[in-house]
């Protein structure tokens, strides 16, 4: 199989995220939960992974990595502290359900700051448009998880700091390809997957919560191995919100992923990733009847693009791929918004990601899958 969906998940692993999860299974326990040896090799590990995650990201104190489900629990998490029921929020154009949908369920007031595709001169502008006195939260994503785009999350910062207005960075399809320093954004709060550009395992996830911000509001209570007497979750971080038992098997696998990352490092990871993608859009460009969602050079954009035929529907052009052994996804992705704001929300997209893992050979049979099908 030509795995071409890492945007959904980075299917191949580095070897060590197994075998970390395996050794999590024979001798953690879990963290918090007394002094023996399975307990503390347990509190060890999660530590080093917020450690490892806090100098990655910017921030100073490891407690403030939180360990969450996924981004979605991330998010929720982030946007139910800031925006009440009823509240202010302005958005990107290109955000995912796992922003809009919590945002509807709090019956919020909406702003979407639209943009063409590709054009971050114009996103600044939206949002310094969009950006009340009465706005609770900024939420906007780092990168498209439909185009690739990545949106300018420097200069919307500089904007929310200037106007004293929290941000949420949804760094989904950011985190572990291109820098992200929270303390320097000064960011409210960053969410981001395990099992994306990290690396690791799915069910694993992340909030960075930034340094000074709000307390944060709870989605879960219950027992966090901290000031058992107290009936209320503790005030601090991280055990606020980690509550119940950790998954040390995927904490131990994220460690593995983020290590690698670090190993590798992310500037060489974007740039293989860039390069694969770039000759990915321009083979796609001499193929008839498609139309590729990509600027020359990839300006703006990822590791992650878009396509459309012309003829027939992206679903039975996925499904021809797939009987093909390459694997893609099409549809909208969870993430209408972002269609709305290109243009193809009636038809959806073949989408092709790739990781640090995919090879040159294989986008050469990937394009020439494509010109047989499209012939």
């Amino acid at each position: 199989m030509i795995y071409l969906d890492s945007a959904a998940t980075t299917f191949q692993k580095p070897p060590a995220v197994a075998a970390a999860m395996g050794r999590a299974l024979d001798t953690m326990s879990s963290p918090g939960r007394g002094g023996h040896p399975a307990a503390m090799l347990a509190a060890d590990t999660a530590f080093a992974c917020r450690s490892e995650l806090a100098e990655l990201f910017g921030l100073k104190n490891p407690e403030n990595v939180v360990f969450t489900l996924n981004a979605t629990h991330a998010l929720n998490l982030a946007i139910k502290t800031l925006v009440p029921l009823g509240g202010r929020a302005v958005i990107s154009g290109y955000e995912h359900n796992a922003v809009t949908r919590p945002l509807r369920a709090l019956e919020a007031q909406i702003s979407v700051a639209e943009s063409p595709l590709f054009s971050a001169a114009d996103a600044v502008r939206a949002f310094a448009e969009n950006i009340t006195p009465e706005t609770h939260a900024v939420i906007c994503t780092h990168v498209s998880n439909v185009f690739g785009f990545i949106l300018p999350v420097e200069e919307i910062a500089a904007l929310c700091r200037r106007r004293g207005v929290p941000l949420v960075i949804d760094a989904s399809q950011a985190a572990g390809v291109l820098p992200l320093d929270i303390g320097a954004l000064g960011a409210a709060f960053a969410a981001m997957p395990g099992h994306k550009g990290l690396y690791g395992p799915q069910g694993t996830g992340v909030l960075l919560c930034g340094e000074g911000g709000p307390p944060v509001r709870t989605l879960l209570e219950g027992g966090t191995g901290s000031v058992s007497l107290q009936q209320e979750m503790p005030e601090f971080l991280p055990d606020r919100l980690e509550a119940g038992t950790h998954n040390m098997p995927g904490i131990a696998g994220l460690l593995e992923g983020i290590r690698y990352v670090r190993e590798q490092g992310m500037e060489a990871i974007c740039r293989r990733e860039r390069e694969l993608t770039l000759l990915l859009a321009e083979g796609l460009r001499t193929v008839s009847g498609l139309r590729v969602h990509a600027l020359p050079g990839l300006r703006q954009q990822t590791g992650v693009l878009s396509v459309v035929p012309e003829k027939g529907d992206v679903e039975r052009l996925g499904q021809q791929l797939a009987e093909r052994g390459i694997a893609v996804r099409t549809g909208l992705h969870c993430a209408p918004l972002a269609h709305r704001s290109a243009g193809t929300l009636e038809t959806g997209t073949v989408r092709l990601s790739v990781s640090a893992f995919n090879t040159r050979r294989e986008i050469y049979e990937t394009l020439a899958v494509f010109q047989e099908l499209m012939a």
